[in-house]
């Protein structure tokens, strides 16, 4: 059987160090802040940003929220973000998304400073995820991928990876940052063929397709890391499941991130990390 990758591990060694320069930050005058910017009241942002402002509190970073109704205007959205973007006590922005249908997203995403920008969905930070320039900061969910593999010693340098998918949240992401550590890196997606024959060939693979339970055990081969970064509902089992059907491949692979607790419980600690960091910033 398959040794399980929990996030919850990770996600407290995150916490440790986070909280130490969140203190170091205090005994010089600042305290590291982020702007939560939530449209609307959609549950799952509700659930989110709950977790999001625990997470904060337990590392000791503070939170403001600024809240908008569903059917706000455009420039009510651009006013918030401009207020946000000009506070000097506000570290970090996150602002939920989907957007409603009825505002301009990407606009909204543009307009965010990237050294503000902790969640990684700017113009800003993909040039620095690509590039190594700028002042951005990689997807969480992208980050919490590299926080696992470094917390269970999983060095991707010279090994073959293959990341099944290919968004800008996270395929494409988690691409570069593996690449940048210097892993041989190939991606997959909805029109890549046999890919069973791409999978098996790595020694890692990150699954982010979005698809319930996709990758069977056909996809895989003994001796390999399987990240699961999905995150989707399983009427089926009525409960969630990740791109992984991970009860037929964790007898086949030899590690494995479970869903739920793996990817997604690391996910916020790498967003406080991320206020922190850019707080820090602003010392150098």
């Amino acid at each position: 059987m398959a040794e399980l990758l929990k996030g919850k591990p990770v996600a407290d060694s995150l916490d440790e160090v986070t909280l130490k320069r969140a203190d170091a930050l205090k005994e010089k005058g600042i305290t590291p802040t982020l702007a939560i910017l939530r449209v609307g009241e959609r549950q799952d942002d509700l659930s989110y940003e709950r977790g999001a402002t625990k997470r904060c509190e337990k590392d000791g970073v503070a939170v403001v929220n600024k809240v908008l109704p569903e059917d706000c205007s455009q420039e009510d959205l651009m006013a918030a973000i401009k207020e946000l973007n000009e506070d000097d006590n506000v570290h970090g922005i996150l602002m939920f998304r989907p957007l409603p249908k009825t505002l301009d997203e990407k606009a909204a995403c543009n307009a965010i400073l990237p050294s503000k920008d902790v969640d990684g969905i700017t113009p800003g930070s993909m040039a620095y995820i690509y590039s190594g320039l700028g002042e951005g900061f990689a997807p969480c969910t992208s980050q919490a991928v590299m926080e696992i593999l470094k917390y269970y010693e999983i060095d991707p340098k010279g090994k073959k990876a293959t990341v099944v998918g290919r968004s800008l949240v996270i395929g494409k992401p988690v691409s570069m940052l593996l690449m940048n550590a210097n892993a041989t890196v190939t991606i997959c997606h909805s029109r890549t063929e046999n890919m069973a024959k791409v999978t098996k060939n790595a020694d890692i693979v990150i699954a982010a397709l979005g698809k319930a339970e996709m990758l069977n055990a056909e996809y895989f081969e003994n001796g390999q890391t399987v990240i699961d970064v999905g995150i989707n509902y399983s009427e089926e089992k009525q409960k969630l499941v990740g791109d992984v059907k991970s009860d037929e491949v964790e007898s086949v692979v030899e590690k494995l991130t479970p869903v739920p607790g793996g990817v997604g419980s690391v996910t916020t600690a790498v967003l406080v990390s991320h206020v922190v960091e850019a707080a820090e910033r602003l010392l150098k």
